[in-house]
């Protein structure tokens, strides 16, 4: 029988861990409830409705409403519900996935596919895939991995590992042997004081030469680094930025892993980050968007040189000892089937970079209005990051409860946003409206009003 609202805040917390919370928290603060969602918002079970400015969780891309994919999803139930692809065994949803998939990211050099569930499996499979690479090539000291402060790279052990935030290592250490970590091009605070994008990017890849030097080139396997920072704070960096880091990566042999969980298919206003940049990685983390968060999946995009190496071992060296249950779930192929397909028709990196512009611009009027905001971060697609402050003179992070009571005050007014530390995060679908983008900026200048 159905729950009210009082039972189910009140139990919520007490057979329920929430992932990113403390649970006693969870316990003294129940959650926001949602029960329904349409098109670009969400609602509540007080039957409160709000523009989702989170998109999920960065991965709703096409809004709630997007139903063919979940016809794909409900077809492929009753065809195939599950089979699994290990060696021996395939299915047809996910063979002619595997090819839509080369057609797309074609233009980023990509075209071989292993399928994960999931962000953490992608960037799981490709640090292993990258430590394998070098092996059947003879370079068995090959390793270690460089990532960027500030980065975010996923809860396994090995994208813990790599994430540059203390708050998913501490906890959990020691973790992998053999992950370093460089500055990033963060130009509102970095160990270089340097506000100018371009002679900051240039002090990081001075910094990433240095590190390599000190590691030894032929110890380093891969540098792994999302193109825009997503959750570390929406840190766009300069455009001559990534084109740096593969050119040095490239020069002493080491592979470049995109992190494209976040940034793929659309959200900077490019079908890729990297393909944003100019860049052609090696190895490219997928998932999110690619099922519009409907599915749990994922996928590793490949390099054609990378797979040659694969697939011209005859040593035996080069059998993947690695794969999930659910790699290439016919469900999962058949929801990015269509999907992808949706995507493709309905052009969303137009919107994307039209409505992230404007969204980019609204914060940074508020900026203008609100002391409160120190830096406003975005400017490439739908991620804009508003980080706020105690003082903008010393640049003292905001009290716990501000960007609390502006998440609070923002939702009565109308939309949901993400606060990540001192940081409210906004990753909106990617087919949200002009007047959606004004109910997000409206309901952001109510929550800094209250303050």
């Amino acid at each position: 029988m159905p729950r009210d609202e009082n039972f189910l805040k009140a139990n919520n917390a007490r057979h329920l861990w929430h992932p990113m919370a403390h649970p006693a928290d969870s316990q003294r603060n129940p959650p926001t409830i949602v029960t329904g969602a349409q098109g670009v918002r969400i609602t509540d079970i007080n039957g409160h409705e709000v523009v989702d400015g989170v998109g999920g969780l960065w991965n709703v891309n096409l809004g709630y409403s997007c139903e063919p994919v979940k016809a794909a999803i409900a077809a492929q139930l009753d065809k195939l519900p599950y089979y699994s692809i290990f060696r021996g065994t395939s299915n047809d949803a996910v063979i002619e996935l595997s090819g839509e998939l080369r057609d797309f990211f074609e233009p980023d050099g990509l075209t071989r596919a292993f399928f994960t569930s999931g962000g953490s499996d992608s960037v799981e499979t490709a640090l292993r895939l990258a430590r394998q690479y070098h092996k059947i090539r003879g370079e068995s000291g090959r390793v270690k991995f460089l990532s960027l402060k500030k980065g975010y790279h996923g809860t396994h052990f090995g994208g813990a590992s790599v994430n540059g935030n203390a708050n998913f290592r501490t906890a959990y250490e020691p973790l992998l042997a053999g992950c370093h970590h460089i500055p990033a091009p963060y130009t509102y605070r970095n160990p270089f004081n340097e506000s100018d994008p371009q002679r900051l990017a240039q002090l990081c890849l001075q910094a990433l030469e240095d590190e390599i030097a000190f590691q030894g080139a032929g110890t380093i396997a891969a540098f792994i680094m999302e193109p825009i920072l997503g959750a570390g704070g929406i840190i766009v960096p300069h455009e001559s930025f990534m084109p740096g880091v593969a050119e040095i990566c490239r020069r002493n042999g080491i592979l470049l892993i995109a992190d494209e969980v976040i940034t793929g298919f659309g959200r900077t206003g490019a079908w890729s980050g990297s393909r944003l940049w100019g860049v052609k990685p090696d190895l490219m983390c997928t998932a999110k968007a690619i099922t519009n968060g409907f599915f749990p999946f994922g996928a590793v995009m490949i390099a054609d040189h990378f797979a040659e190496t694969f697939e011209k071992d005859e040593t035996g060296r080069a059998t993947i000892g690695h794969g999930y249950t659910y790699s290439g779930h016919p469900v999962g192929a058949a929801a990015a089937l269509a999907c992808l397909a949706e995507t493709r028709r309905l052009n969303v990196v137009e919107n994307a970079a039209a409505r992230g512009e404007q969204l980019y611009r609204g914060a940074l009027a508020l900026q203008e209005k609100y002391d409160v905001i120190g830096d406003v971060r975005g400017g490439r697609g739908l991620m804009v990051a508003l980080e706020l402050v105690g003082d903008r003179t010393t640049k003292a992070p905001a009290d716990k409860t501000t960007p609390a009571i502006v998440h609070e005050t923002a939702y009565k007014a109308g939309a949901m946003i993400r606060v990540s530390g001192p940081n409210i995060l906004m990753s909106p679908p990617l087919v949200l409206t002009s007047d959606d983008v004004q109910v997000l900026l409206n309901a952001l200048d109510a929550g800094l009003s209250a303050l």
